[in-house]
């Protein structure tokens, strides 16, 4: 394990509602994830993953707690330090792929360093490694509503590690795709994660998407259960995974 710490964690705490009237959606998470580290959070519904994911990305605020990503903490600084680092810091992939549809898948994965004034040189040459590695190299030059979902998919995970982010977060990433599409995204994650390109973190209720993860947190009543490691064998992973949703049981859905 990497040493260095991109996210950490400490006493985090979510209220919604009015000072009379307040649900805990979060109670006390204290979470550490390490350079190089992939990591799945399953729940039953309700019990506070998409939460807990839109505040480690700064969608949202919490309501008590310390949030260190790359040595900064997220709750102390300005908007403006805060647009920049989740800029510079922070990939997001979410379920619907939100690829601009006038664009060229090419310009869609582009687009963040475009944005920042990268040469086109630098660009092109970053975008064609991208997708080299996740099997869209004769796709470039086609618009969204000609990729199939799988494509779309890969496409914006090419587009989220385009700035070498300290870490990717993903919501629900194969929750679109088939069985067949899923697999190829996941095996991808999975090969850029290997070959130390990527740290990521991603919310899921799919056994099979979170037992290609290093690791698994099982978020349950908006505290952290326990963890479960991969090892050497991803499908004894996976019956361990079954085997602790059943033990909590709730709908994981």
């Amino acid at each position: 394990m990497n040493d260095k710490k991109v996210v950490e964690i400490k006493n985090l705490i979510k209220n919604y509602g009015t000072k009379t009237l307040q649900t805990t959606v979060l109670k006390g998470i204290d979470l550490t994830i390490y350079k190089n580290d992939f990591i799945a959070i399953m729940g039953p519904s309700g019990s506070g993953k998409t939460t807990l994911l839109n505040i480690l990305s700064t969608i949202d605020k919490p309501t008590q707690g310390i949030i260190t990503l790359d040595g900064q903490d997220v709750t102390r600084i300005s908007n403006k330090e805060l647009s920049k680092l989740r800029k510079d810091k922070i990939g997001f992939v979410f379920q619907d792929y939100n690829l601009l549809d006038t664009m060229t898948l090419q310009d869609n994965i582009a687009l963040p360093l475009a944005l920042d004034n990268v040469s086109p040189k630098q660009i092109l040459a970053r975008v064609q490694e991208l997708a080299a590695a996740f099997g869209l190299s004769e796709q470039l030059h086609k618009y969204p509503y000609q990729l199939s979902g799988g494509q779309k998919q890969r496409g914006a995970v090419c587009r989220a590690l385009i700035t070498n982010p300290e870490i990717i977060f993903a919501d629900e990433p194969t929750g679109a795709l088939d069985s067949k599409a899923g697999k190829e995204l996941l095996q991808c994650l999975r090969k850029v994660n290997d070959s130390g390109q990527a740290t990521i973190l991603m919310v899921t209720h799919d056994p099979h998407c979170a037992s290609y993860a290093k690791d698994v947190y099982l978020l349950c009543d908006g505290m952290m259960k326990c963890r479960i490691n991969r090892g050497n064998d991803r499908k004894e992973f996976y019956n361990r995974i079954i085997d602790l949703q059943m033990s909590i049981g709730g709908d994981f859905a």
